[in-house]
């Protein structure tokens, strides 16, 4: 069965507070998002019987928020995990399995408090094949897909730094960025290297914080509190675990999923008037 326009987002917030939160573990920043997101769809955490997300165990979150849920999802991919988690959570409700589902995210980036290990830890893949030779996690991983970026395609530095001027242009919007002063190109090109061909601005931050949204049927939606977001289109696919296993540096399994989900919603690329990309591997519509 197809579960293309079944299913839609209902609810999205953050955590209260982003940046350094040093008095609060990960596990509370996916709680202080849950609460928030479900308060915007108008909904309870008593309403939720799907509960996804990855880091922190479900078991975990169930208990502290008190959810008993029919569906269970621990899908951990790295940092796409939660845009994977809009397909099987639309799956989970076209197919009847829950009703309402919560996908959280929250990590404690920069404090460390409730974090799982490391996945560079020296018994892991990464430790023991990449970290020796001096591959630093995660920007070397980076650096590495982007210099080749550059040799094939002839990308500048000066076109890398317009990523980072543009990001903190859209942060400066939101009271609770970590980050909210204007920068230039010139401030990208001029601050301290980190990992060639990266730049101290051209790294993200590393924070604290979390972030949550609730799923649930069309039909339901309807009479919530907020305009529906329809689900058309999902796809997913990874093909690697460390950046030197690559298949390729400049072409990723996004090739894959976004085909699928292009196909899923029955759209083409004309049709498409807004594209929010993140990581290589996953796609919605």
């Amino acid at each position: 069965m197809s579960i293309s326009g079944k299913t839609a987002i209902v609810g999205v917030a953050e955590s209260d507070q982003i940046g350094r939160v040093p008095d609060k573990p990960a596990l509370m920043l996916h709680a202080e998002a849950a609460r928030s997101a479900l308060a915007e769809a108008g909904l309870t955490k008593d309403d939720v019987d799907g509960l996804f997300t990855a880091g922190v165990s479900t078991l975990e979150l169930g208990e502290y928020l008190g959810i008993e849920p029919n569906v269970t999802d621990n899908t951990s991919v790295g940092g796409s995990s939660f845009v994977i988690h809009v397909a099987h959570a639309a799956t989970a409700i076209a197919t009847g399995r829950c009703e309402v589902a919560l996908v959280t995210h929250g990590e404690s980036g920069r404090s460390r408090v409730g974090m799982p290990r490391r996945s560079n830890d020296p018994d892991s893949l990464r430790g023991q094949f990449e970290a020796p030779y001096g591959l630093p996690q995660p920007v070397g991983a980076y650096a590495m897909a982007c210099s080749r970026h550059m040799y094939e395609y002839g990308t500048t530095h000066e076109q890398l730094a317009e990523i980072a001027v543009a990001t903190r242009k859209w942060a400066m919007l939101n009271p609770k960025a970590m980050m909210r002063d204007p920068i230039t190109i010139d401030d990208v090109l001029n601050s301290r290297p980190i990992c060639w061909p990266f730049n101290l601005l051209d790294c993200c931050l590393v924070t604290d914080a979390g972030g949550a949204y609730v799923m649930t049927s069309v039909e339901r939606a309807r009479s919530l509190k907020q305009t529906p977001v329809i689900v058309m289109g999902v796809g997913e696919g990874h093909d690697h675990a460390m950046i030197s296993q690559m298949p390729s540096y400049t072409s990723f399994a996004a090739r894959h999923s976004g085909r699928r989900a292009f196909e899923m919603a029955g759209v083409k690329h004309d049709d498409i008037d807004l594209a929010m990309i993140y990581e290589i591997g996953r796609a919605h519509v």
